[in-house]
Parts: C-alpha cells; sequence; structure tokens
C-alpha cells in the first residue's frame, strides 16, 4: 500500500526538479584515504552555498586529527566568494568523521541532518556507554530534517526526503536537478551500500532506492563514497538516475525486493567493519564534535569490546 505521505514528499522533489533554474553548480573533493566525497553545492545567482558530507581528516594509529581536507574545502569557497548557507550531513557516517563544526566555525552556516538521528543516537549511546551528559535529543545539530522537508538554497528549492535502510538517519537532499543521496546507491558498476549496521535494513533500503529512482531520469545523483569497482581505472562520484535504473548491477529495474535482500544479506555477511567506525561514530552523533575532554584535558574514543 502506498504512503500518502511519501507520494507528497515525492510530488515535491518532482516540483523542485522541474523548476526551470534550478541547476546548482557542484564542486567535488574526494578524500582518498577513507573513499569520501565532499559536494559543495551553490547557487550560481546568489553565491549561496552547502558543503555535504564533509570530512575531518584521523589518523587511526595515533589518534590526531587534522583539517587537511576541510581546508581544501573552505579555500574553495573563499575562492569563489561563496557564503555558506548549510551544512548538510546524509547520515552519521561510519567510515569518516564530519568536519562539519570546523568548518562552521570558520565559514558560518548550519548544520543539518534527519531527524532520525536520534533514533542513531539511542543506539550508539547505548553501545558506547555514553552516559546521560550525552543528549539523545539532536540537539548537536542546528536543524533535524524531516521527510518532505522544504528549504532554500538561495533561489533554489530543496527538498528533504527519509531514504532509510543503510542507517536509519539517512537523508537525500534534492537542490534543483542535482540530488545529494549519500550512501543510499553507490556507481551503478559499484552497487549500494551495506544494511547491516544497528537499525540497518535492506528492505527499507530497497524500497528508499526505489523512491529515488521515481526522480527524472536526467536527475543528477552524487554520491558519499565511491571504492573504484574493478576495472575501472578512475574514482567516480557523479551519476544519475537513468545510468542508475538501467545499470546498477544491484538494483536495477527488474530487481525484486526479495532478489535484493537475498544479495544484501549475503553479500553483507562478508564485510568487515569500517576501519574507523569506533571514532566516527561516536564524532558524527555528537554532530561532528569530538567527546569532551576528561579530568586530564585530553579526549579519549571508546572501543567496546566484543560489543559490534
Amino acid at each position: 500500500m502506498s504512503d500518502p505521505a511519501i507520494e507528497a514528499a515525492t510530488a515535491q522533489v518532482l516540483e523542485v526538479v522541474h523548476h526551470t533554474l534550478s541547476r546548482p553548480v557542484v564542486r567535488t573533493f574526494f578524500d582518498a584515504a577513507t573513499f569520501t566525497a565532499t559536494h559543495v553545492v551553490h547557487d550560481p545567482a546568489t553565491r549561496q552555498a552547502a558543503i555535504v558530507d564533509s570530512v575531518l581528516g584521523y589518523d587511526q594509529a595515533s589518534g590526531r586529527t587534522d583539517h587537511v581536507a576541510a581546508e581544501a574545502v573552505m579555500a574553495y569557497v573563499q575562492a569563489e566568494n561563496l557564503h555558506v548557507q548549510w551544512l548538510l550531513e546524509t547520515h552519521a557516517h561510519a567510515d569518516h568523521l564530519s568536519a562539519a563544526p570546523w568548518l562552521q566555525s570558520q565559514l558560518g552556516g548550519q548544520i543539518g541532518i534527519g531527524r532520525q538521528i536520534i533514533h542513531v543516537q539511542d543506539v550508539f549511546g547505548k553501545i558506547f556507554n555514553a552516559g546521560t551528559e550525552f543528549a539523545r535529543d539532536g540537539s548537536q545539530f542546528d536543524r533535524l530534517f524531516d521527510d518532505g522537508d522544504r528549504f532554500t538554497l538561495g533561489s533554489i528549492p530543496v527538498v528533504a526526503l527519509h531514504v532509510p535502510g543503510h542507517t536509519p538517519a539517512d537523508m537525500a537532499f534534492v537542490i534543483g536537478d542535482a540530488a545529494f543521496i549519500g550512501d543510499t546507491l553507490f556507481m551503478p558498476d559499484y552497487g549500494t551500500a551495506r544494511a547491516d549496521f544497528p537499525g540497518g535494513d535492506a528492505a527499507q533500503l530497497f524500497r528508499s532506492i526505489r523512491r529515488l529512482l521515481t526522480l527524472p531520469g536526467a536527475t543528477r545523483l552524487f554520491l558519499c563514497h565511491d571504492y573504484k569497482a574493478p576495472g575501472r581505472d578512475e574514482f567516480a562520484w557523479e551519476t544519475s538516475v537513468g545510468a542508475e535504473k538501467t545499470g546498477n548491477i544491484h538494483a536495477h529495474d527488474g530487481v525484486t525486493q526479495e532478489d535484493f535482500v537475498a544479495m544484501r544479506t549475503a553479500r553483507d555477511a562478508t564485510l568487515s567493519l569500517p576501519n574507523l567506525i569506533m571514532p566516527s561514530v561516536q564524532v558524527n552523533i555528537r554532530g561532528g564534535r569530538l567527546p569532551e575532554p576528561e579530568s586530564n584535558g585530553t579526549r579519549y574514543i571508546k572501543i567496546p569490546i566484543d560489543k559490534l
């Protein structure tokens, strides 16, 4: 049975995509260490910009952080005379730390994520035994988006879509003719994201993918990661609805939900956890902020033993 709320939100998205003046400029910065694509998207008419899925450098062996990737983004924003309106997170990433608070301190803007981050905070707050001092209400973010929420990037209309499955809190942001879809889909030759993290669900992921693929075929899709499928020489992070519908190796037209869930379940069972899941999740559920210093002035990342 169809969901009237989802149908209404999808209708809003189609309106945005068909908006005649809604072709934002997108510049992508790829962090090879985490295979992450950070997108700077702006309205050419007003120079208002959003930074989507930024990266804070983290060396696992030493525990040291750096702003190398974020500084490259900042340099571009300043050189292009852009004004940061939004710092958007498609979800609480498990493979890289967010640099959104640092970029906000340098460039301004509001940090936004899907409202279901509250669920993710509750689940991982328990896993990491975060204590009562860790707020599980999303208050670490400036804006929590619900499915179908509308806002603007300069003069360009934007719609937020809840696309759970990889995590409960995944959001896609449709900005004019461009959709920033996080880990929901990868390049057609690589397929789709895993669905075995706490709160993940392969059936939900399938339905979220099919929802995205109802957008017009020419809609540009910007991805959060690329792992360079065998036989491909270059990293890539931009595709289209049409290309995914016809060519995605996991979710092209004709694949059933049952087939997808069986494939995803079997594939996920073979995958190791991401290298940076422990620091990434602890930081990202805090809105990209590091844990508070302890009595000696040092911040610590916890590693639960035999838990995940």
